[in-house]
């Protein structure tokens, strides 16, 4: 008889510490792709517990139970305090995993294109007339494109360009949005005649960028100045007058130099630079001077040149600020990846208060690296053109693209997560890969980063998550 109130005294003690570990337990902290933080003290109460409960079962079943079967347990004014110390180490815990795991999150992607046929299709295209070799109007891209892939509903909507991508974004709802925008926003007809591709959408074209809310533009690349100087101005005047930000290039070196701020309310600011080297086909007589208009252009990777970059991060980074670098390099077509870039985007993390480099000029995906922690795409691939039809270099699967959404923890710039949407360039808008091309964008990029320790992995709903040592 003892024995069976000594039981049933036992089940209710051990209903109350499971009670009490049901309610505290309401403070973990919980992520999808991180799992779950329980606290460890709770942890091993629960296990005391459980423990004790097992060696009275074995006890009453060979009829061995003890006379003093708890002299073990804590007493209750030990207890209580033992609850409370839990408590309050738990809600420790749970504010500093709060601050730790509430990243600041960006959608990255590389060129944007909106000159040409695709402006061709918005509601106000600009003169058609092309100086190139080969195309003489604009409208011969519409063409080619439709003979491909079917007809193209134009005048199209601003927001039909960006397609599946609108819906991906609201879904992962990133904190700021950034594009490089390789692409002239002006009326000017004052061609570099030296050139041979020119692009540009109409001013009143440019909710086509509002549509996406896109937050950034980087600016210093090899299309910018493709109309001239009043191209350039045009094109600052009207992402100012919509509150799109930029950096990049400007009316003089100043200007040029100067980076974009942002501030994402609760959780800091992001700053990003953009920066062009002539490896990417920007001409050297393209620099912005003391005096005169141009892009952010990097002659060289010298010391000097990486001294110049350290000081302008060092004028504006504080404290949790996360610094990005936009940087326009390299070939079009090829996934080498030069060793001085290599050893130069090192260099932006070691002494230069860089977090995310944001690489982009090649037509197609390349390798990625996570370097002490820290994000580097080298090449992004074009997220938006009007290729289609176009042939050439099919191997690389220009039309194939990711949105890069980069989570990064403000008070140290580190990388928590990268997540990467694949997609398609067709009809002149961006759409969802489909599961064969999903597959051929995860096995590109598992090959070309096994290098840097980096692979992906793609899940059921066909996104690629980024997983390094």
């Amino acid at each position: 008889m003892q024995s069976k109130l000594f039981f049933y005294g036992f089940i209710g003690t051990f209903f109350f510490a499971s009670l009490a570990e049901t309610v505290f337990s309401k403070e973990r902290l919980t992520t999808s792709d991180q799992g779950t933080y329980p606290n460890i003290q709770q942890s091993v109460l629960k296990s005391f517990w459980l423990l004790q409960f097992d060696n009275l079962i074995k006890r009453e079943q060979t009829n061995q139970i003890p006379k003093q079967p708890f002299q073990n347990t804590p007493s209750k004014a030990k207890s209580r305090k033992m609850f409370t110390e839990t408590k309050s180490s738990r809600q420790k815990a749970s504010d500093n995993l709060s601050s730790t795991f509430s990243p600041i999150t960006m959608f990255m992607c590389g060129d944007v294109m909106l000159g040409r046929g695709i402006d061709q299709v918005l509601t106000h295209p600009s003169d058609p007339v092309l100086h190139e070799p080969y195309m003489k109007s604009a409208i011969g891209y519409v063409e080619l494109a439709e003979r491909v892939n079917g007809p193209i509903p134009y005048p199209v909507s601003y927001s039909y360009i960006w397609g599946d991508a609108l819906e991906e974004l609201e879904r992962v709802a990133p904190d700021l949005r950034l594009i490089n925008l390789e692409t002239s926003i002006t009326k000017s007809n004052d061609y570099l005649e030296n050139k041979g591709i020119h692009y540009r959408m109409h001013p009143k074209n440019i909710d086509c960028i509002t549509a996406a809310k896109i937050d950034y533009c980087s600016l210093a690349n090899n299309h910018l100045l493709d109309w001239g100087y009043s191209g350039l101005k045009e094109t600052l005047e009207t992402l100012q007058k919509v509150n799109v930000k930029s950096a990049g290039a400007g009316q003089n070196l100043q200007e040029a130099e100067t980076p974009a701020v942002m501030e994402v309310e609760g959780k800091g600011r992001v700053i990003v630079f953009s920066y062009g080297l002539v490896t990417s086909g920007i001409s050297p007589g393209w620099d912005a001077l003391k005096e005169r208009p141009g892009v952010n252009l990097l002659k060289d990777l010298s010391k000097k040149t990486m001294q110049r970059i350290k000081e302008k991060v060092k004028e504006v980074k504080q404290q949790g600020d996360i610094v990005v670098v936009s940087i326009h390099w390299g070939d079009n077509w090829g996934y080498e990846i030069p060793s001085e870039q290599r050893e130069f985007a090192h260099k932006l993390i070691d002494g230069m208060g860089v977090d995310v480099i944001h690489g982009h000029s090649s037509h197609h995906v390349k390798g990625i690296e996570v370097y002490k922690d820290k994000l580097i795409i080298y090449g992004c691939g074009d997220f938006l053109n009007d290729y289609e039809g176009i042939g050439g270099y099919e191997d690389f699967r220009a039309d194939l693209a990711l949105m890069y959404f980069v989570s990064v923890e403000p008070s140290s710039g580190k990388l928590i997560r990268l997540q990467m949407t694949p997609t398609q360039i067709k009809n002149f808008k961006v759409n969802r890969a489909s599961k064969a091309d999903s597959l051929w964008l995860r096995d590109i990029l598992n090959r070309e980063s096994k290098r840097f320790g980096t692979q992906v992995k793609l899940s059921k709903d066909y996104v690629l998550t980024l997983q390094w040592n």
